[in-house]
């Protein structure tokens, strides 16, 4: 809480965005921004989409299996229901919920409440994905982190489908899909 200066208190609201491909440790940095948050003390609550069972039905699960409890929601209005008076609204794989998203996460802000979304930025043919650009515009903050790509080691560009499927979204991991540079994409898609 800030005091401003009529001398009353107020929750300074924000809107932090972690984005990149796949195994870049989006996930893992919601939950450990989430985590801090509780041990400060404040009411912290997470969603995720409920297509999102690869690991738990409930919980927002890492690759790493680090896990916090979740709320499964349909859509972004849900958030707006669900949100009560928390202090950190976190949400995950963001990139599967409707535009909608920008609206509800701006006045979870003006609120004074924390939002910390996290997604791809990018589907699997490097096109912007779902709500995710649109809050990086927005956000106050917007953290891009990187996986290492699986053919050279550099930082990742995209997440690559291994497996013959032009669905825009299919729930998969490392038999779906693999982090990969800009070049080495390149590479892939230009031998197609």
């Amino acid at each position: 809480m800030e005091e401003n200066l009529s001398g009353e208190y107020h929750r300074p609201g924000r809107i932090e965005v972690v984005c990149g491909s796949m195994f870049s440790g989006k996930t893992e940095e919601l939950i450990r921004r989430l985590k801090r948050a509780k041990f400060a003390k404040q009411r912290v609550e997470i969603f995720k989409p409920s297509i999102d069972v690869r690991y738990s039905e409930q919980d927002v699960v890492s690759h790493d299996q680090n896990t916090i409890p979740s709320t499964p929601i349909d859509s972004s209005a849900a958030i707006l229901l669900l949100a009560g008076d928390n202090d950190v609204i976190g949400i995950d794989e963001a990139q599967f919920l409707d535009q909608g998203l920008v609206e509800v996460c701006n006045e979870l802000a003006y609120r004074g409440v924390r939002v910390i979304v996290a997604g791809l930025d990018m589907d699997f043919k490097g096109v912007p994905f779902g709500p995710i650009p649109a809050l990086c515009a927005i956000a106050d903050e917007v953290t891009k982190v990187h996986a290492i790509c699986v053919k050279c080691g550099s930082l990742a560009y995209i997440s690559h489908r291994l497996v013959e499927n032009d669905k825009r979204v299919l729930l998969g991991e490392t038999q779906e899909y693999e982090p990969l540079c800009r070049e080495c994409y390149r590479k892939i898609v230009n031998k197609s």
